[in-house]
């Protein structure tokens, strides 16, 4: 090309400026073939400087200085893709890396730091598209800017978008972007970091002779699928089998198995045909998965959430997946990208634009409309997911009984006193001058009349003297009324049993009432036990003898009977001597032991004839010191008290 033309050209195109301070990166295309940075850059005086375009369209120029220097430079020769079948780009990562190297070494370099650095290329579409993007991929990575900031100065550009490794019409495209955001959010993410990238042992690994995988995060790896000849050969019937020893692996397959056992891969996943014994990776300590889908075809809903939620335990351990079809391109990458969505949030384009730069050629053909399809519904399964998991360690979340100990100990110094507000000191004062109301009376009976205290036996007054004494019911004070009401008793009882001599000497020696003698005083005109004397026999359960009419003697009906006429009474309920065996005790004791055998049965008319000295021996106090009192015993004959 002539030098004439070449300025001609050059006049006819805008550089672009990124944005830099001071501004010093700019972007250009020449037609193709482009000129040699060496003719550029030549110090010739009558070259026209070229027009800068660092604003949108419709806006006057801004025009360099006279004096500004250029230093062109491109990558269009040294930075070449190598395509599958009809794919172009983007290039890859080891060559973002070197075009970040170049750049930066450029702007670094100090004979240079008075010029204008140039990026250009040609105007081959292909070539432009991958020569903007490294420069906006610097700006991003190195410069540290927005996505958009970094597209903002090419954004007028018409740029060719990028298509997939296959044969026919392209129907998927991803843009400059695209692969913007995907390495954005893969940096965003922690999958990315360009300061601990090896360039060697990635340009070494990723030859087929070498092995053929790349990191596409630090949890996956893509690879093709290893070829063991003689696994391959006893597939087909071909020779007879080998041993462990006799078999020898090829260099790709050795490679890969020390390098993944040296890595600490967890598990292998395998999704073609099998072309290899998968014990020789078990025998590593590596296991080993299958899920098997058709070449160029899309998985199953349960082969992508087996392999989602099998990927994201060993993730979660800090473990690594390797993962590989035939090629380790479209099956590979469609479940790698499917996992990108549902973990980060990844777009379809996004995750397959990020894919590519890793690994050129990855998710082929109907794949790509698989994953951009299948989106929306794995970023559901990420929401519902994270439900339940936030739901399963609240449940499992544990509450500590006590309080964790603190770490320092308590100071000893006391707090300062605080001056209560003066509101609070006048309620204070209130509430201490309204006095305490005295605690109501405990009532041991509830409802029981001051009178009803007469009726109390001994036993029963002293077991209330004793719940008084613990406190439970207060005891029961006699008082002057009370010993005036025994003494009206005590007259009544000699009244009524002036005959009976014993009966009338108890009466006499009675000094308190009980409820035998008060029914007794109540029933002496009505109630006779055959007795010719007509004597009242105390006794609790009182008895009302029947007149012929079937009525009660107290019944008002009987008290109205004329004087004189025969009054029916009513059978007694005590018990008879007749068919049974009475216990009379001994001279010496009051019940009879069972040792001393069967008592002798007393005489049937000692009872009828209300004898008590027949039925009822009192012994002394010294004969039985364990025993109460005789008049504070019981009888076990009845309800009735024996009064001695």
């Amino acid at each position: 090309m002539a030098a004439a033309d070449c300025v001609q050209t050059w006049r006819t195109h805008h550089a672009h400026a990124f944005r830099n301070t001071p501004p010093r990166l700019y972007f250009t295309t020449f037609p193709h073939p482009v000129p040699t940075p060496e003719y550029l850059n030549r110090q010739d005086s009558d070259r026209i400087p070229p027009q800068i375009r660092s604003q949108s369209r419709g806006r006057t120029l801004a025009s360099p200085e006279d004096d500004a220097q250029y230093y062109y430079f491109t990558i269009d020769d040294s930075l070449v893709y190598l395509s599958f079948y009809e794919d172009w780009g983007p290039l890859n990562l080891a060559m973002v890396y070197k075009a970040c190297i170049l750049i930066h070494e450029l702007l670094e370099d100090k004979k240079l730091k008075s010029h204008r650095l140039v990026l250009y290329s040609s105007d081959d579409p292909r070539r432009k598209a991958n020569a903007a993007l490294l420069m906006a991929l610097f700006v991003m990575i190195v410069q540290r800017q927005a996505p958009w900031e970094a597209f903002h100065p090419i954004a007028e550009l018409e740029f060719m978008p990028f298509r997939d490794a296959g044969r026919g019409r392209s129907d998927f495209n991803l843009s400059i972007q695209d692969c913007l955001w995907g390495v954005w959010k893969s940096m965003q993410n922690g999958l990315c970091d360009m300061n601990e990238f090896s360039i060697e042992e990635y340009e070494y690994y990723e030859k087929v002779e070498n092995g053929d995988w790349n990191w596409i995060t630090p949890n996956f790896i893509a690879f093709a699928s290893p070829v063991d000849p003689s696994f391959t050969r006893k597939l087909v019937g071909e020779g007879g089998p080998e041993t462990a020893l006799q078999r020898k692996l090829p260099t790709p397959f050795l490679n890969c198995l020390d390098y993944f056992e040296k890595r600490g891969v967890k598990l292998v996943v395998r999704l073609n045909n099998p072309l290899y014994d998968k014990t020789v990776f078990i025998e590593r300590g590596i296991d080993h998965l299958d899920l098997y889908f058709d070449d160029g075809t899309n998985p199953t809903d349960e082969i992508v959430r087996k392999f989602i939620q099998v990927s994201d335990a060993i993730i979660e351990q800090k473990g690594v997946i390797a993962i590989h079809c035939k090629a380790g391109l479209g099956r590979t990458g469609t479940l790698i990208g499917a996992y990108l969505i549902w973990k980060y949030g990844f777009t379809a384009n996004e995750a397959i634009a990020f894919m590519r730069i890793v690994r050129p050629g990855c998710v082929v053909g109907p794949q790509q409309q698989y994953l951009y399809l299948k989106q929306l519904e794995w970023v559901r399964w990420s929401a519902l997911d994270e439900i339940q998991r936030v739901k399963a360690a609240a449940a499992a979340l544990a509450v500590p009984v006590t309080p964790p100990r603190d770490r320092f100990e308590p100071s000893t110094t006391p707090p300062p006193p605080i001056t209560p507000h003066h509101h609070v000191i006048k309620s204070a004062a209130a509430a201490k001058a309204i006095t305490t109301p005295g605690q109501p009376r405990k009532t041991p009976v509830a409802k029981r009349h001051r009178g009803a205290l007469l009726d109390v036996d001994e036993d029963e007054e002293e077991e209330l003297e004793l719940k008084g004494m613990n406190g439970a019911i207060p005891p029961v004070r006699k008082s002057p009324r009370t010993a005036t009401a025994t003494n009206r008793v005590s007259k009544a009882n000699e009244v009524a049993s002036t005959s009976d001599s014993a009966t009338v000497s108890t009466a006499t020696r009675t000094t308190r009432s009980t409820r035998s003698s008060t029914n007794a005083k109540k029933n002496t005109s009505a109630t006779t036990n055959g007795n010719s004397n007509g004597a009242a026999i105390p006794n609790k359960i009182p008895r009302l003898a029947k007149t012929n009419s079937g009525k009660s003697a107290d019944h008002p009906v009987a008290r109205k009977r004329p004087p004189g006429s025969p009054v029916a009474t009513a059978p007694s309920r005590l018990p008879t001597l007749a068919g049974r065996r009475a216990l009379v005790p001994t001279s010496n004791f009051n019940i009879r032991l069972r040792s001393q055998g069967p008592p002798p049965p007393p005489a049937p008319d000692a009872w009828m004839n209300k004898d008590p000295s027949a039925v009822v021996v009192h012994g002394s106090k010294a004969d039985a010191p364990v025993l109460r009192n005789i008049r504070r015993r019981r009888s076990s004959f009845s309800a009735a008290d024996v009064v001695a």
